[in-house]
Parts: structure tokens; sequence; C-alpha cells
């Protein structure tokens, strides 16, 4: 095993875990129960389970398929998730207002 590719992997996942979406949902199940080991045991073993599904993927398609081509796929699915995160955002703030409005 290459260590720096070990290293240079754990610390671009470990930078781009922190505050993202599966981070506050760790911590919002973690402040609504008194078992926060098994909270970190159910969130650690689904970060490393969807891991390896993205490890194996990554690894069977990119022998057919040219990196650049997968960078585009994921900078666009991206874009796509970003983009509809700000329109739901928007919508839910629409409709929350017309709510107190009433």
């Amino acid at each position: 095993m290459v260590i720096s590719l070990l290293l240079s992997t754990f610390i671009t996942i470990f930078i781009a875990e922190l505050g993202d979406k599966t981070q506050l949902a760790t911590l919002t199940i973690s402040g609504t129960s008194n078992k926060p080991l098994a909270v970190f045991l159910g969130s650690a073993s689904a970060l490393v389970f969807a891991s390896l599904i993205g490890a194996l993927a990554g690894g069977s398609i990119s022998t057919f398929l040219p990196e650049i081509y997968l960078k585009g796929i994921a900078s666009i699915t991206f874009l796509i998730i970003g983009l509809r995160l700000i329109f739901n955002s928007s919508t839910s703030n629409k409709n929350k207002e017309e709510s107190d409005n009433k």
C-alpha cells in the first residue's frame, strides 16, 4: 500500500466531510439520543460502505471511461445537486413566508 496515497485520500475526504450534511445528520442524531457510540458506529460504517461502493465503482468505470469524462460527470452532478438545494431552499423560504403572513 502506498502511504502517500492513503494519507492524501484521508486528508481529502476528512476535509471534504467537515461540515457536510453527513456530519450535521450525525450531530443531530447524536444530540437526540443518549447513545453516542451507537451513532458513531452507524455513521462510520455507513461512510465506510459508501466509500467502498465509490472505490469499486470508480475503479471499474475508469477502465472504459477516461478520467476527464469522470471528472466532468462528477462536476455536473455536483452542480445539479447544488442548484436543486438552492431552488428548494428558496422555495421553502417562500412557503414559510407565505404561511407566516396568513
